[in-house]
């Protein structure tokens, strides 16, 4: 794969675009390839069963585990995270504790990873009904976040209650309501956590102070 020709002008464009809003939850740097801990999973040709080695195959312009005897390349990509901000008829916030690690005993937003059987849609019905107990529908999307260092992209959507009984489960220590004004920005799980709350409150309620910075526990 060459690299698309651009011209002076262009290419000072493509530096000014950056690395986009989603960069906002990561510390890690672009261009790093397949963290080590996630490499790792990946040994064995899943067409031939030879292992895999490293380097720049043929066609390709970064280094990656590639089958000598076959050439299947495999190519590892980010997993999907979908989670929602559950909002009460009375505009309250619902939020998690969570009782798995990362982040036990934190405060997140309700959500999990994508199957690859379902739709986002569904698979933020499913998991934030897993999670608390509450049926929600969802609405807009607030944002999308890349974490460089979970190897995931996380989609929080503004969500709506409409049923439901709210409840921890085998997941959550703790559901509860939070007035905007009330969220735990020092007990948040994630940053990712962090920047989908606070770009709501700052679409939703713009009058609410939030913190500049995150200051939560996990940083995943």
């Amino acid at each position: 794969m060459s690299e698309p020709l651009l011209d002076r002008d262009e290419l000072a464009l493509l530096a000014s675009i950056g690395r986009g809003p989603d960069a906002r939850s990561t510390d890690i740097p672009s261009g790093g390839g397949t963290p080590f801990w996630l490499e790792r999973m990946v040994r064995y040709c899943s067409r031939c069963g030879t292992k895999l080695e490293p380097g720049i195959p043929p066609g390709e312009d970064r280094e990656r585990m590639h089958c000598p005897a076959c050439g299947f390349i495999a190519y590892v990509n980010p997993r999907v995270v979908v989670t929602t901000l559950p909002v009460t008829k009375t505009g309250e916030l619902i939020l998690i504790r969570r009782g798995i690690e990362p982040g036990y005993g934190s405060w997140a937003q309700p959500g999990g990873f994508l199957e690859v059987d379902e739709t986002v849609s569904e698979a933020a019905v499913r998991e934030t009904l897993e999670e608390t107990g509450l049926l929600v529908q969802p609405g807009e999307l607030i944002g999308l976040y890349s974490r460089l260092e979970a190897a995931v992209v996380t989609l929080v959507f503004e969500a709506e209650v409409l049923g439901g009984q709210a409840h921890a489960c085998a997941e959550t220590l703790d559901v509860r309501p939070y007035a905007p004004a009330d969220v735990p920005w020092a007990e948040i799980a994630f940053k990712s956590s962090y920047w989908g709350i606070r770009d709501w409150l700052r679409l939703r309620h713009p009058e609410v102070d939030v913190p500049q910075a995150f200051s939560g526990r996990v940083g995943l």
